[in-house]
Parts: structure tokens; C-alpha cells; sequence
């Protein structure tokens, strides 16, 4: 007897699902990067130079590298007469650039493809996203307010612009600028305040040696003070005055000699002190009036010293403090 047998047979299906890592985009932001001079002394003439920070936030595929192409616009500003970036008020300016690196040879342009063209180029930097798919890094702003702009007024100067903004993308091999997106920072600003100022200094007034008065000489007050600044000079009455009597002295010994200071050349107006910048309380010609122009300026001291006994031999000297009130 044949028998027959019943068989199932069961098929098995084998699915094969490959998980492949979504690439995710990339997203990138980028903050201000704004600060302040605060109040600045041109007169020296040397660059001041401060810093800020900007930082830089991207997410996207885990293990990936995002290229970032950051750029500094000239700014929305009145730029200097020559195009270059520059603190303003008004029809006024302090020229002034933003840098990379910190010796401040590296100037932070930017290619003109988010931010209006300045410069050579911006920064490029690669930023590589790690394991958790974000990341960011903080960049360092140096600013400089060049030298040799003793003549500015003072008052306030400002500068803003959207800066900075940047360009960028996952890495491939192109150069800065490159990639689709673009990220730009709320906008900076930059202020710097010049104070009014003045310094001074004096040459010795030296009668030289001589036994038959009068005798005359005359002496250099230089005053350096900000552009447009009133002042006055005052002259005391000197370390070993007798009332309103300029004298010079014999060493430690109790001679004298009497002399006085003008501020003519025809010895008639005795030069006093002063305590307002635009006039001489002492009245006319008692001072010499200025108006600073953040260059050096020269008065002449004239002296004179009477005819009168010399008491004795040697050397008489004073001092005199030289006051400028601005």
C-alpha cells in the first residue's frame, strides 16, 4: 500500500533592511561682535587697541565638518575718505580696522557674499561636529584705532554694521567663500569717546651770568591739547616769592634777586595764574589764551630781571609751575 504523505512547506522570506544615516543639514548662527574704545587720549599718538568675542553655534550630521566662511563688512557707517572702516560722527571720522590675529597684520575683510566686500577675505574655519552632531567656537575680534590722529575733535565716534556674517556648508574641497547657507549676527557696534586734554612743558629761562642789570631772556611753554579745546597759561608766582614779587635765590642762603615774567615782549603785562580755560582772571594779558589743534603749540616766556644790589655771587634759581586749565 502506497501511502501519501502530507508536507508543508513553509517559505521564509528574508528581508534585508538597510539603515542608511539621514545627512542631516547643517544650521549655523553666529552672535554680535561689539565693544568699546570707552574714552581714548589721541594726543600720544600711538594706536589704541582693544578686543571682543563673536561665537559661532552649528548642528547637523553627527561626525561631519562644517566649513565656516565668517566675514567683516566695511559697516553701515560713513567710511573713511579713502573707503577704509571708520569711527563716525557726523562728517568726522577715527579711522579704525578690525584684525584676526593678534599681532594685527591680518585684516578681517570679507569676499562680499553675504556681507558688502571689504578687505582681502574673512576667516575660514573648520568646525567639526562630533558625536552629537553640534558644536562651537569662540573667535577672537582685535581692533585697532591707527595712530597719528592727534587731530581729532573730541566727542563721540561710532561704528555698526551687520557684521559678522558668514557663509558655510559641509566640507568639500572648495575655498572660502563657500556652501549654501548663510547666517548674520544681529549687528555690532563700536564706540569710541576722545575727552578733552592737554599736556604741557617748559624750557628753562636762564638769565645767564652777569654782574650789570637789567637783564632779559626768554623761555618755551609748549601746550599739546585737543582739537578745538580752549585753554589758558598760568604762571605762579614762583617757590620763593615775596607777595606777588617773583624771586630767585641763592641756594639755601636768604639772597635774593627780584625778577618778573611777561607775557609781552615788551615786558609791560605781568604774567599771573588763571583759572578759566577761555579768559584770564587776572585780566587781559595777564595769561596767554589757546585753542588746541591735537598738535604741539609754543608760547614765549619773556623774563626780565631788574636793575637792583646783587647781593652776593652764585647762582639763583626758581621754580615756577606752568598751569594750563582747559
Amino acid at each position: 500500500m502506497r501511502g501519501r504523505h502530507a508536507g508543508t512547506s513553509i517559505l521564509f522570506a528574508a528581508c534585508l533592511f538597510c539603515c542608511a544615516e539621514r545627512a542631516n543639514a547643517q544650521s549655523c548662527t553666529i552672535t554680535p561682535a561689539s565693544g568699546t574704545f570707552a574714552t581714548i587720549d589721541v594726543l600720544p599718538g600711538t594706536a589704541i587697541e582693544t578686543t571682543t568675542t563673536l561665537t559661532v553655534n552649528c548642528t547637523g550630521t553627527a561626525n561631519n565638518t562644517v566649513r565656516l566662511c565668517i566675514e567683516m563688512g566695511r559697516g553701515a557707517s560713513a567710511a573713511g575718505p579713502s573707503g577704509e572702516r571708520a569711527l563716525t560722527v557726523g562728517s568726522e571720522y577715527l579711522d579704525f580696522e578690525f584684525y584676526s590675529n593678534a599681532a594685527r597684520t591680518l585684516l578681517w575683510g570679507s569676499w562680499g557674499s553675504v556681507v558688502t566686500a571689504y578687505g582681502t577675505g574673512g576667516v575660514t574655519s573648520d568646525l567639526a561636529l562630533g558625536s552629537g552632531g553640534s558644536a562651537s567656537r569662540i573667535f577672537t575680534a582685535y581692533t585697532r584705532i591707527f595712530a597719528s590722529q592727534t587731530t581729532k575733535i573730541p566727542q563721540t565716534y561710532s561704528w555698526s554694521g551687520s557684521s559678522p556674517a558668514m557663509r558655510y556648508g559641509y566640507v568639500t574641497a572648495s575655498a572660502c567663500p563657500t556652501g549654501g547657507a548663510t547666517a548674520i549676527s544681529s549687528g555690532s557696534t563700536w564706540n569710541a569717546t576722545i575727552a578733552p586734554n592737554a599736556n604741557v612743558s617748559a624750557t628753562t629761562l636762564n638769565f645767564g651770568s652777569t654782574s650789570v642789570l637789567p637783564s632779559t631772556s626768554t623761555a618755551t611753554i609748549t601746550v599739546q591739547a585737543t582739537n578745538t579745546t580752549p585753554y589758558s597759561i598760568g604762571l605762579n608766582n614762583g617757590a620763593n616769592a615775596s607777595g606777588s614779587q617773583r624771586r630767585v635765590r641763592l641756594g639755601a642762603t636768604s639772597s635774593f634777586l627780584n625778577y618778573n615774567l611777561y607775557t609781552d615782549i615788551s615786558n609791560t603785562n605781568p604774567w599771573t595764574t588763571t583759572t578759566q580755560a577761555g579768559s584770564c582772571t587776572g585780566g587781559a594779558g595777564s595769561c596767554v589764551l589757546g585753542t588746541g589743534t591735537g598738535l604741539a603749540q609754543n608760547t614765549t616766556v619773556y623774563g626780565r630781571v631788574p636793575s637792583q644790589t646783587i647781593p652776593a655771587a652764585g647762582t639763583f634759581t626758581d621754580t615756577v609751575v606752568v598751569t594750563v586749565t582747559f
